[in-house]
Formats: C-alpha cells, sequence, structure tokens
C-alpha cells in the first residue's frame, strides 16, 4: 500500500468515526423496543470483543451453517467460565459467522439488569430479561434468540465440574420454541471454563453484595485487578444441526414432551462438548 493509499483510509475511517459521533450526539439512531442498538453494537463493542475473541482466546468456529439464514430461531449453549464471556463470544460467532450476520438476542438473568452500566450495556447489545413472554415476543417476531439454561449453576460451578453441563431447570426455552415452532439450534463452547477456574466460592460475601457468588480463581482475588484478566485458553465454538419443532404449538404445554425435548437438547451439547475437548487436548495450546 502507497503513502496515498494509506492516507485515503485513514482519512475515511476519520471520517467515517466522525459522521458516527455526529449521529450519536444528534439522536439519529435507532433502537427496538427492547433497547438494542445494532450501530453501536457492530460499530463499537463487536470490533472490541473481536480482538478478545481472535487473538486472546484464538476461537475456532464451526457449524456456521446450521445458524437460520432468517426466520425465529433458539440457539441453546452450554454456561460456564465464572464471569459469563461466554455470552458475548457466542453472540459474535453468530454475527461472523451466519451468512445474514445476524444479530443474537441473549436472556440475561435479572442480576444483570441491577448492575450499574452493565445494565445498559446489556440492553444497547440486545440483551433482554430471561422471561418466557420477551423470548416468545422475540422468536414470534424472526429474531434469533441465545438462551443458556444452566444459568447460575453453569456459569459458577467449581472448576473440578467442567464441562459437566448441570441441570437445565424447568424447560421454558422449549416451551418458547414450541410455541412459536422455530428451530432449536444446540451450540457447544470449549475454552469458557478455563478463563476463571473456580476453585472457592466466599458466600457470606456473596450474600452481603447480594452476588450469586463469590469466586475465588488461581489469581483472584489474590492480584486485585490483575486478577480479573481472564487466561488465555484456547476456545472453540460450534453450533449443532437445527431441532425442528414446527407443527408442535399444542405440545408447548405437556411437561412429558418439553422434558424430553429438553433433555435432547442437553444430551447434544454434552456429545458436542466432548468431541470439541478431543480436538482440544491442550487448554492452553495453538
Amino acid at each position: 500500500m502507497t503513502a496515498d493509499e494509506a492516507g485515503d483510509v485513514w482519512d475515511r475511517r476519520v471520517a467515517s468515526g466522525l459522521a458516527f459521533l455526529r449521529r450519536r450526539l444528534s439522536g439519529a439512531y435507532e433502537v427496538d423496543d427492547f433497547g438494542f442498538d445494532p450501530e453501536l453494537t457492530e460499530g463499537v463493542m463487536h470490533p472490541l470483543l473481536r480482538v478478545l475473541q481472535r487473538n486472546w482466546f484464538r476461537t475456532e468456529i464451526s457449524g456456521g451453517k446450521h445458524i437460520p439464514v432468517d426466520g425465529g430461531g433458539l440457539v441453546v449453549g452450554n454456561h460456564s467460565g465464572t464471569v459469563a464471556l461466554d455470552a458475548t463470544m457466542l453472540a459474535i460467532a453468530c454475527h461472523d459467522e451466519s451468512e445474514s450476520h445476524r444479530h443474537l438476542r441473549l436472556l440475561g438473568a435479572d442480576f444483570v439488569f441491577k448492575m450499574p452500566v452493565v445494565s445498559e450495556l446489556a440492553r444497547k447489545s440486545g440483551v433482554t430479561l430471561a422471561c418466557t413472554p420477551d423470548a416468545e415476543r422475540l422468536l414470534s417476531s424472526g429474531e434469533l434468540v441465545g438462551v443458556f439454561p444452566e444459568g447460575f449453576k453453569g456459569v459458577g460451578k467449581p472448576f473440578r465440574d467442567r464441562y459437566k453441563l448441570q441441570r437445565f431447570g424447568r424447560g421454558g426455552f422449549v416451551s418458547a420454541a414450541l410455541r412459536t415452532g422455530v428451530p432449536i439450534i444446540p451450540a457447544a463452547i470449549v475454552g469458557a471454563e478455563e478463563i476463571y477456574p473456580l476453585i472457592g466460592n466466599i458466600k457470606p460475601l456473596a450474600r452481603v453484595l447480594g452476588t450469586p457468588y463469590f469466586p475465588v480463581t488461581p489469581t483472584f482475588p489474590w492480584l486485585g485487578p490483575l486478577g480479573l484478566i481472564p487466561l488465555p485458553s484456547k476456545w472453540l465454538i460450534e453450533f449443532g444441526e437445527p431441532i425442528p419443532t414446527d407443527g408442535m404449538r399444542e405440545q408447548a404445554d405437556d411437561p412429558m414432551v418439553v422434558f424430553n425435548l429438553a433433555d435432547q437438547v442437553r444430551e447434544t451439547i454434552q456429545a458436542m462438548l466432548h468431541a470439541l475437548l478431543e480436538r482440544r487436548p491442550d487448554p492452553f495450546g495453538q
């Protein structure tokens, strides 16, 4: 690239950045009913998180062809890592690997929306409260929704239980998929378990702070703020074949159907995790 070409690229970037700031300051941008701001997500959040995903975690992604090109879909993933970075990494993987660059509308626990700053950023990036009415509303409007049925049981489990899926709750995600007739796309994430290995939980301090747990890892709280830097584990993310639910709307309230389908999804993800772990024998290798 010549000096003139490099100068032109720089000029375009500066002009694009100034135009972005002008739109933000003037309010000339759109958010949906849930507070999702696609321009801010694509222009600011995703570029920053891609550096973490590609350079720090060296993430390999497969199965992007299984993400629906359009229409509603429910992506169900395993949850882990003490700090839920797996949710953001999965959202970027969906956007970058899907044919139509789809945004994943994550469902978050109410705890997320009680945290200053984090709550606002979550809303802006498309996260909404993990409740059945919101999930069904998003799915019915043709959105791609992401859910982690293990919840805090998964993200806060001890390191000794890594890659062992926890209970999937009451299967509310299955009921939402059945009522809206959207496919369920299982997703397996390997790598998040090693970023903050949970070796202890100070429960009295967690109760005082009002948090689900207070983690003790090999680096936190011993190293202070430095202990918040995730370890550079090697990540693998895979999207499995969609499980169809069309034509099953009338069975959405049948506990046995919901339980069996939830169990099928759980077993599918567990099998995918085992396969990915065989591909990645060294958690910190290339």
